[in-house]
């Protein structure tokens, strides 16, 4: 197929991470069509409360007194990650993130502010347990985007809950933001919502081109540098979890709704190869009355039972470290979910879980649904959570016990910098021993999949046998996660899908145009 609608330099498929691909094209003078599959611009990228982004060594850092050395986060970021993804593509990740910062800000466009985050494995060597490795966008006033504030993603609670969108954009929505609104003011710039990617063109083994579904119509877009993909991931697509072994369900993702793998498809189709296609970064999910499972993390109390009303994990551990633990003992037959959080009655009877990413709703909806239960004894919660009430008392005994020394030697909970991020720098370990006593019911939940197409240093589509295909590019949850099997810290898979659409940019601004 040669016969275009429309012919651009660089054609970027997704704007969350690839809005900072869509960006550097266009600042380096190349044309460049953005296209969104959706009604919205934004991706998993605009759902993020914080939307942070971890890049070591930054210029906001610098300005903020850090320290830090890149020796000591690539030590850290290979002890996290070790050889599970390529050494260099590791170190360009590690190195890249700061003269990315340094490109943005030269654009009054964009603003950053240091959010203190800790690494997310804070005993590893070259950790950093000051957060001082952790930017975020600042907050942008939605009238500064005029009517595209509305063709931003998110916030959850919007789409959810039904709730108004705020006049502030905040966290991932204002990093959003601010690349639109420069993206607006670019020349030979075109930005398409509901547009999904179908297929790649392909021309003597080169991408010069993708096909879109536009209102029911196939669009062509012919791409003379190159074709970058980073549409998210294939979270949404229960047959493609499926396929490749994804734990958890579709419903319980947190993932973009357009995030249905197309990307993946079309890139497959041509040639690509994948890698880590069984990962995702995982989180314990709050249930909600309708059943889906809802990314949580600030627990300022309570413990994890399992079905035999046993306590299984650190409860304070990064998100992703506590989703695999429990996929580990999913696998191995001793969870089953729900799981229980129980605590008692000194923050009341809603969970003591300070981030729910989706507002709750009316407490009377979470006991009608059997989602939050209460009894006026262990015995009788235990009863009611259906694990041997022996057990259940015995854990929270142990539990307290721990907590009046001041350490827990079962889990290690408040070991870790990480650990204590939300109790003031103390050890988060609170009794449980003020009745009523309630029990709340979580699942597994996932912020999407990571596993993808794998790319060389400067994000260019491998084949199968470690060879580029010309002009295909990816970046964000469309590749192969740098970080591999692991989440090194907040900010990282923001931060990595920005750098790699950033470097795609850069190298389709160097090579010639095809015929």
């Amino acid at each position: 197929m040669t016969d275009f609608d429309q012919v651009v330099d660089v054609l970027v498929a997704g704007s969350g991470g690839g809005v900072t691909g869509a960006y550097t094209a266009a600042r380096e003078g190349l044309s460049v069509a953005l296209v969104e599959a959706t009604d919205k611009f934004g991706g998993t990228t605009a759902y993020s409360a914080g939307g942070g982004m971890w890049f070591p060594c930054n210029p906001v850092l610098r300005r903020a007194g850090s320290d830090d050395t890149i020796e000591d986060a690539l030590t850290y970021f290979r002890a996290v990650v070790g050889d599970r993804t390529p050494q260099q593509l590791q170190e360009t990740y590690v190195r890249g993130g700061a003269a990315l910062i340094e490109y943005l800000e030269a654009d009054p466009h964009f603003d950053f502010a240091v959010l203190p985050w800790p690494d997310y494995f804070g005993a590893l060597p070259g950790s950093r347990t000051d957060g001082l490795r952790h930017i975020v966008a600042k907050p942008l006033p939605a009238k500064q985007l005029g009517q595209l504030a509305r063709s931003i993603r998110g916030p959850l609670d919007s789409e959810r809950l039904g709730a108004p969108q705020p006049e502030l954009l905040t966290g991932g929505r204002a990093l959003v933001g601010r690349f639109i609104a420069a993206l607006r003011d670019k020349p030979d710039v075109t930005m398409h919502l509901n547009s999904p990617l179908v297929e790649l063109i392909t021309k003597d083994g080169a991408v010069v081109g993708a096909v879109l579904d536009r209102g029911g119509e196939r669009i062509a877009i012919g791409a003379r540098r190159g074709v970058l993909l980073a549409a998210g991931g294939f979270e949404h697509n229960p047959r493609m979890r499926k396929r490749y072994g994804v734990p958890g369900r579709a419903d319980d993702t947190m993932g973009a709704p357009g995030n249905t793998g197309a990307a993946h498809a079309a890139a497959l189709a041509v040639g690509a190869s994948v890698d880590l296609m069984d990962q995702a970064w995982w989180s314990p999910g709050l249930t909600h009355p309708g059943g889906r499972s809802a990314f949580a993390l600030w627990f300022t109390g309570g413990i994890f039972v399992n079905q035999d009303g046993t306590r299984f994990v650190n409860e304070s551990a990064p998100y992703d470290r506590l989703g695999r633990e429990m996929i580990r003992q999913i696998d191995s037959g001793a969870l089953r979910l729900p799981c229980w959080m129980v605590y008692d009655d000194r923050e009341g009877e809603v969970p003591p879980v300070k981030a729910t990413n989706v507002s709750l709703v009316e407490t009377a909806r979470y006991r009608a649904e059997g989602l939050w239960r209460t009894a006026d004894t262990l015995q009788n919660l235990a009863q009611l959570i259906g694990v041997p009430a022996a057990n259940l008392i015995r854990t929270v005994q142990r539990f307290n016990d721990m907590v009046a020394a001041g350490e827990d030697q079962d889990y290690g909970r408040g070991n870790e910098a990480y650990d204590r991020a939300f109790s003031s720098g103390e050890p988060p370990l609170v009794p449980i021993d003020k009745p009523p006593f309630h029990a709340a019911a979580f699942g597994l939940s996932d912020l999407g999949t990571k596993g993808g197409l794998r790319t060389d240093t400067r994000a260019r589509v491998l084949d199968a046998s470690d060879n580029p295909i010309t002009g295909l590019y990816a970046a964000g949850n469309t590749m192969a996660a740098v970080s591999g099997t692991a989440y090194p810290g907040g900010g990282n898979p923001i931060g990595a899908s920005m750098l790699f659409s950033h470097l795609a940019a850069l190298d389709m601004a160097a090579r010639e145009p095809h015929a």
